[in-house]
C-alpha cells in the first residue's frame, strides 16, 4: 500500500552535512510511523531515527542524538533526515521505512516497508 523512496545521499567530507527525504506514496497514512535504518556490509541493521507523522514525537540512536534531525513536511507526504556533523563512522546505505502498528520507537522488529536505501559516504 505505501510506497517509498530515498534520495539525498552522496559523498561528503568528515564534518559535512547531507539532508535525506523519503517520500511515501501509494496509501500512506497522516498516522504512521517512518523512520531512517542504515546498514554496512557485514554488520546488522541499525535504526538512526524514526518520527511519529500523526504528531511530533521523534526518537534517535544515541550515536547520532545532537548530529541528526529526523522531521516531516506531512503536506509533502515527506520525511526528512538532517545530517550535520558527519563522521566515517556514518558511511553506509541509508533505508527510510514505514510501520502503522509498532511503536514508532520500536526497532528490533522488522518493519513492513521499505525503499530502495540510498548511499552516504563520508571520507577523512
Amino acid at each position: 500500500q505505501v510506497q517509498l523512496v530515498e534520495s539525498g545521499g552522496g559523498s561528503v567530507q568528515a564534518g559535512g552535512s547531507l539532508r535525506l527525504s523519503c517520500i511515501a506514496s501509494g496509501s500512506p497514512s497522516s498516522r504512521m510511523c517512518v523512520g531512517w535504518f542504515r546498514q554496512v556490509p557485514g554488520k546488522e541493521r541499525e535504526g538512526v531515527a524514526s518520527i511519529y507523522t500523526g504528531g511530533d514525537s521523534a526518537y534517535y540512536a544515541d550515536s547520532v542524538k545532537g548530529r541528526f534531525t529526523i522531521s516531516q513536511d506531512n503536506a509533502k507526504n515527506t520525511v526528512y533526515l538532517q545530517m550535520h556533523s558527519l563522521e566515517p563512522e556514518d558511511t553506509a546505505m541509508y533505508y527510510c521505512a514505514a510501520e502503522f502498528f509498532l511503536h514508532c520507537g520500536t526497532w528490533d522488529v522488522d518493519w513492513t516497508y521499505w525503499g530502495q536505501g540510498t548511499q552516504v559516504t563520508v571520507s577523512s
